[in-house]
């Protein structure tokens, strides 16, 4: 079960996006979940460009998606809170292709469900095992990695990008983080102890106070210097929280939650970034 701390930031999340429903107006809560959790069997089934692996830790397991070249360098892609959905798949797609090539591996951190509106994916999200999270992650990196990946960087975006923070502190098999507007909340894991080289992205207009906001950007860097890692921080002017979900569903989306107009300009800029900090780490003997 969450914790106090990590339902609040499910809460704070909930409170600044809205609670919009992207369903048919006279679905109901409980067929809502329903929904939410056929669908995402229905996305698992029709994978498209991803081949679905299964992945063992402890004593359970859980589904992975994975895309790109095989034995090139691995990057775990870490889904927001709504679950393994279009964006996360259009990010991790991206990323396989970028040059000289990486293999991605989505793991599915909530295990078959995925929020189809705000209030679901608050519901998701207070619910989530955070710590058996930090462990599927763990066991994706060394997926990767035992099965030809010689470097396995990490990133995500809103509760991912917390995530993969909070997986440059807790798992030493991390060779390099990206994180797009998300910091782990203290009792999960303190950036000051972070082992891996991390570059984290915010948007100046986020308003999600103490998760992704300016104050948590600049309190995340003044923790990172003390950490001894190579790290940068990259504040947008002008852009909100989520910025970069910038496919065509992603921008209809967003303008229906009330949030920012996307700025290409800004994405064009931290997809940069991003490619150049993973070919530094991932790509060099």
């Amino acid at each position: 079960m969450a914790s106090l701390g990590l339902r609040s930031l499910a809460s704070s999340c909930s409170a600044a996006f809205g609670t919009r429903r992207f369903l048919p107006p006279l679905v109901g809560a409980a067929a809502c979940r329903f929904f939410a959790r056929s669908m995402a069997a229905d996305s698992a089934a029709a994978s498209g460009p991803f081949r679905k692996v299964q992945i063992q830790r402890d004593d359970t397991t859980f589904d992975a998606y994975v895309a790109g070249k095989d034995n090139a360098p691995g990057i775990v892609v870490l889904q927001e809170w709504w679950g393994v959905d279009f964006e996360i798949k259009n990010h991790a797609l991206h990323i396989a292709q970028m040059n000289p090539g990486y293999r991605t591996l989505i793991p599915d951190l909530y295990h078959g469900k995925l929020g189809l509106d705000a209030a679901e994916a608050q519901h998701l999200m207070e619910g989530l095992d955070w710590q058996g999270a930090v462990k599927d992650i763990c066991a994706s990196v060394n997926w990767l990695k035992s099965t030809g990946s010689s470097k396995v960087g990490v990133t995500g975006y809103c509760m991912g990008g917390a995530l993969s923070i909070a997986s440059g502190v807790l798992v030493p098999e991390v060779d390099v983080v990206v994180a797009f507007y998300g910091v782990p909340p203290p009792e999960l894991a303190d950036p000051s102890l972070a082992k891996a080289p991390i570059q984290a992205h915010f948007g100046e207009l986020d308003n999600i106070v103490g998760f992704s906001d300016i104050s948590a950007a600049k309190a995340l860097e003044e923790k990172l210097k003390s950490s001894g890692v190579p790290y940068e921080v990259y504040i947008y002017p002008g852009s909100g929280h989520a910025f970069m979900n910038a496919s065509p569903d992603g921008i209809k989306r967003r303008k229906e939650m009330g949030m920012t107009d996307e700025d290409p300009a800004a994405v064009e800029l931290a997809w940069s970034r991003f490619s150049s900090w993973m070919g530094q780490h991932l790509l060099s003997p």
